[in-house]
């Protein structure tokens, strides 16, 4: 009787949550996605109904990661509420059969829409515009077979219109540009492969009958991300040709992002020279060829800019100094900067410097001074070494940055400089990074509780102090220096790696405990850690980093063996929120005890596992696909047979496409002569954000799109 009594009191004195004022309901029921408000959360009571309705709801849509929507739940959500839509984001819901988009015709009052990743051809493209007055703003995908002259005269006049236009591109052509005369914004990304799927050589030539004038005149920010390749390059070109003769005035925002030598030629020079004389820029990017060895910088004129990235340019530190930073007069407004690659920009010459001398304090602190207000920083893919002198040291200068929302940062970068003077070299220091012969060496016990390990050496680290000061960073990156990734982009995998950086051996377990501290990490990329011996320092993370989504580990440790899997499967225990995981490292066994243990990520979403000489047990995969409901994206390269991946692959495709409708599987032989073949049937979201290792902070201007 008194458990009752206490249950009807404590029943009695709860909150019903119909009780709570609109306001709060609304902004409760914004985290709700739109598909379960119009279609489930509506129909359970009169309020619910009246609230899933609101304006502030049904404004913009976003699909775009709603794995569990199919056509049917799209036409029915039009019906709802088509009108009521003014933004649409579609992007990279790959799994919609094509006919989904005539759904879209419903929205007449669309201001904004992106289908980028979605099955659009010329004909609906144009059936759909034609009945979208008052598009300004669109992304799309321009695929082989794409026609322009299919376009109708309602759909080029909608065109007409648009002021914001991102395309990718699959296939050398102008898409929509030349029907869009007012265009302010234009983003492309060139995805074009060198080869067709039949070995034959494809030409950076367009389409005859192709308009090969496209309106610039109204242009304020242009962008371009090429993937390797020379069709890329040759498309890219005929697009610059006509900023080249006019440049347009109230340009402020030109980046170009272009992987390996892209050179500058006669066009290219005389739109920047003009570009010089009259333009004053917000953002600037540009293929390194262009800048290297060239007093361009020194002649731009920027206004108030927000973004800088200088990556794998050979930019010294003086020179960022003198042309870039102008005394921190300037820079006040600069958000976001990339140096990655830039091996020399904290140096303050590049002619007689080494990569891996040590860098010029006084520069990074002009850098730090002048530009405060940075929130997103990229210093990756180079040696930044300290010097030893007090007070000066690289993570001592960044925790003056109190805005940093994002930082990428080389291995060797975090050493503490002081430490490696006083300790003399341990047999771990030099193990070898192979795969031969195997050595035996002492493994030190490190303790688990994260004050234990503060108190044991840690407090006095500079890394342990630079995490401590950025409470607020939601995304790390850690990555070693002569890191890549053994997984192919147009390419076979790689089959070898470089050895790590010396000042490198000195990372290991409690570094990775530092990062603990960072209580609203959402993102977080460790690679090329030679010296992590248990991976103790993953499981704080897992305790303290409760809101991480994003967790991306390759070749942790010694490379013959998986050192840290026990305090992966602890760490993956207390990972509620991970919604991706990326694993790249030899010789992994992704067998039922790794899987019971990732099971207990209930959010999780996207798996890949690259793994050279990997094993995996297929019954184990089935169990884990079948209780982690979530997972819509499995992708392994391993060092099974093709008949095992296959086989494993066609299970899961059969048991769980059905109730999975964006379900993507690829298991795949790592080695396997083909493997580039199958990459290029990835949905682009996938593989560019998760399948493919690369550093993803600064890597494009924030609020870029969507």
């Amino acid at each position: 009787q008194e458990v009752i009594s206490g249950e009807s009191e404590e029943e009695s004195n709860g909150v019903n949550l119909m009780e709570f004022s609109d306001e709060i309901l609304l902004h409760i029921l914004s985290y709700v996605p739109c598909t379960d408000l119009v279609l489930n959360v509506r129909r359970t009571c009169r309020k619910l109904a009246m609230l899933c309705l609101d304006k502030s709801l049904t404004h913009t849509v976003l699909l775009q990661k709603d794995y569990k929507v199919n056509k049917d739940k799209v036409k029915q959500l039009m019906r709802d509420i088509g009108k009521e839509i003014y933004q649409l984001n579609m992007a990279g819901c790959y799994w919609l059969p094509s006919s989904t988009i005539d759904h879209v015709t419903r929205c007449k009052n669309l201001v904004k829409l992106n289908l980028c990743g979605c099955h659009v051809t010329s004909l609906r493209l144009s059936k759909m515009l034609s009945t979208l007055q008052h598009l300004r703003s669109l992304a799309i995908d321009v695929n082989p077979g794409f026609d322009a002259s299919q376009l109708s005269s309602e759909c080029k006049a909608t065109l007409s219109r648009v002021s914001e236009l991102k395309q990718t591109l699959y296939t050398p052509s102008y898409g929509v540009v030349p029907c869009c005369t007012s265009l302010e914004k234009l983003l492309l990304y060139f995805e074009i492969l060198d080869r067709s799927r039949e070995g034959f050589m494809l030409s950076g030539q367009l389409m005859v009958g192709e308009s090969n004038v496209p309106h610039y005149q109204n242009l304020r920010v242009f962008y371009a991300r090429l993937a390797p390749g020379y069709v890329n390059q040759e498309v890219v070109r005929l697009y610059l040709a006509v900023l080249s003769d006019r440049t347009p005035e109230n340009l402020h925002a030109f980046l170009i992002s272009a992987p390996g030598s892209f050179a500058e030629t006669g066009a290219t020079k005389n739109l920047l020279d003009s570009m010089a004389r009259n333009v004053r820029l917000d953002a600037l990017q540009l293929p390194k060829a262009w800048i290297n060895g060239s007093g361009l910088l020194q002649h731009l004129k920027f206004n108030n800019p927000f973004y800088f990235s200088f990556s794998r340019c050979t930019l010294s530190g003086g020179h960022l100094i003198q042309r870039v930073i102008n005394g921190g007069k300037d820079l006040k407004s600069l958000t976001s900067l990339n140096l990655s690659g830039c091996v020399h920009c904290l140096a303050p010459e590049s002619l007689f410097r080494k990569a891996e001398d040590d860098i010029d304090s006084s520069i990074l602190e002009s850098l730090v001074v002048s530009c405060c207000n940075l929130r997103h920083l990229n210093l990756s893919a180079a040696h930044h070494h300290s010097s030893e002198s007090i007070g000066n040291h690289l993570c001592q200068l960044l925790s003056r940055l109190k805005h940093l929302l994002s930082l990428a940062l080389p291995v060797c970068s975090i050493t503490d400089v002081a430490a490696n003077v006083e300790k003399p070299p341990t047999a771990s220091n030099f193990v070898p990074q192979t795969f031969g012969r195997k050595v035996r060496i002492g493994i030190q016990t490190y303790p688990r509780n994260l004050a234990d390990q503060a108190n044991q050496k840690i407090e006095s680290s500079v890394f342990w102090a630079l995490m401590g000061s950025l409470r607020f960073l939601e995304t790390l990156e850690i990555i070693g220096s002569s890191f890549s990734s053994a997984m192919p982009r147009n390419e076979p995998a790689i089959r070898n790696s470089l050895p790590a950086c010396v000042r490198a051996q000195s990372v290991g377990d409690s570094e990775v405990a530092a990062i603990s501290q960072l209580t609203y990490l959402q993102s977080l990329t460790l690679a090329q850690l030679p010296s992590i011996l248990t991976g103790s320092g993953l499981v704080n993370i897992g305790l303290q980093c409760q809101h991480l989504r994003t967790l991306s580990l390759a070749n942790l440790g010694m490379m013959g063996k998986v050192v840290y899997m026990s305090a992966l499967m602890d760490m993956l225990k207390h990972c509620k929120c991970l919604r991706d995981l990326r694993l790249e490292q030899p010789y992994f066994c992704a067998g039922a005890q790794f899987f019971q243990a990732l099971s207990h990520c209930s959010s999780l979403q996207r798996l890949c596992i690259v793994s050279r000489s990997g094993t995996l047990q297929s019954d184990a995969v089935m169990s884990f696909m079948a209780n982690c409901l979530e997972v819509i994206m499995c992708h392994m390269f391993m060092g099974e047979s093709l008949t095992v991946c296959k086989n494993l692959q066609q299970s899961i495709v059969r048991s769980f496409q059905a109730d999975r409708p964006a379900l993507n599987v690829v298991i795949f032989p790592l080695l396997h002569e083909d493997l580039t073949e199958v990459i290029r049937d990835v949905p682009m979201r996938h593989l560019d954000e998760i399948t493919l290792f690369k550093s993803r902070v600064a890597e494009e201007p924030p609020n870029l799109w969507w």
